[in-house]
């Protein structure tokens, strides 16, 4: 179990690194930069050595000031990083019984206001402002079917090993603070993918154990299947990426919301065998980068074991991972996985 700990925090914190200096970059833009920098199809991290003059006044994405992998000595603090470390504090403190209003309380305490973004920065101010979830999700709030859900719910599947229905219970609570239908249902999703990866190397079957928590008449439900009938039919990752592309434009439907970028997620995982192409097939596809390469890398990284990640992804980290959790400015791999074992072994006494 540990070797699968391992992977998947290994897995999320380099995937999202793969994503991070291209968050919110247009495909019009990203590709031409990948194939002028030698990398595409996607194979590498993007290095500061591939961000010339030249490059930067070609992109109207701004490049400059970035994280890159060749000029970091620790992974850098991310919000997809932030609240799975977070979680952990949740956990900690109040157990796998915590409420919705323990979650308020976990954020307002450990983080800054301005670590939040669209539907969880919302949520905030409604805290503040007096209302009690689930009235936080709702109030005021046009971003609440966006990803931010999504990326928060990898630890409630790290501690609930082939428990996808309670895994997707804590994630359920975790994201009604935030978000509603499918904003939550991602959250689900992907916990429950996680509880199943725990106990399977099968990916169909991991992404049918994710499905199985999800209402079935939902778009999240629909769109995810369509992706795993059009890789059983035969359809190539490129025509699935289009088709996605199709579906849901990035620059009219948004580039972050949940069911596009869950769709995503879902393809790179079908399509790749391999933690660096499935990585590489997430962000190379554009939407939410590093959210899909975190969510990618967490869910290979979990069914593979750590074995399965190559020291190409991990050499620039150093077992080392910086956040802006108040009280955990920089923590080790070593110890996050020391402090999952512990939430794992609690469960069934050990």
């Amino acid at each position: 179990m540990k070797n699968k700990i391992k992977g998947a925090w290994i897995g999320r914190i380099c995937g999202c690194l793969l994503g991070k200096p291209i968050e919110g970059i247009r495909t019009k833009e990203l590709f031409p930069l990948l194939k002028e920098t030698g990398n595409y199809p996607m194979h590498r991290y993007i290095l500061s050595t591939d961000i010339t003059n030249e490059i930067c006044q070609k992109t109207s994405y701004n490049l400059k000031g970035k994280c890159w992998a060749d000029t970091i000595l620790s992974a850098p603090a991310d919000d997809d990083t932030n609240y799975t470390v977070l979680a952990s504090i949740l956990i900690d403190k109040y157990g796998k019984d915590f409420t919705p209003g323990d979650v308020m309380e976990t954020w307002i305490t450990y983080q800054p206001k301005d670590a939040y973004c669209t539907a969880e920065r919302v949520a905030w101010r409604n805290y503040f402002n007096g209302y009690c979830p689930p009235d936080t999700a709702i109030y005021k709030n046009p971003y609440r079917e966006y990803i931010g859900a999504q990326i928060r719910g990898d630890y409630f599947g790290y501690i609930n090993p082939g428990d996808p229905e309670f895994a997707a219970e804590l994630a359920w609570r975790d994201a009604s603070v935030s978000h509603v239908k499918n904003g939550i249902y991602g959250e689900m999703f992907v916990s429950a993918m996680l509880a199943c990866a725990a106990v399977s190397d099968d990916i169909i079957d991991i992404i049918n154990g994710g499905l199985a928590q999800i209402p079935s008449s939902s778009r999240l439900y629909e769109n995810i299947v369509n992706v795993i009938d059009w890789y059983k039919d035969g359809i190539c990752e490129e025509e699935c990426r289009r088709r996605i592309y199709t579906r849901y434009d990035e620059n009219g439907f948004g580039w972050c919301h949940t069911i596009s970028n869950a769709m995503i997620v879902v393809m790179a995982l079908l399509y790749n065998d391999t933690y660096g192409g499935a990585i590489c097939s997430a962000v190379q596809t554009g939407f939410d980068t590093d959210c899909n390469g975190a969510t990618v890398g967490s869910i290979f990284g979990m069914m593979r074991g750590q074995n399965a990640i190559d020291t190409e992804w991990t050499y620039c980290i150093n077992n080392k991972l910086k956040t802006n959790i108040i009280g955990v400015s920089e923590i080790t791999i070593d110890d996050l996985v020391k402090i999952t074992m512990k939430h794992i072994n609690k469960e069934f006494g050990v």
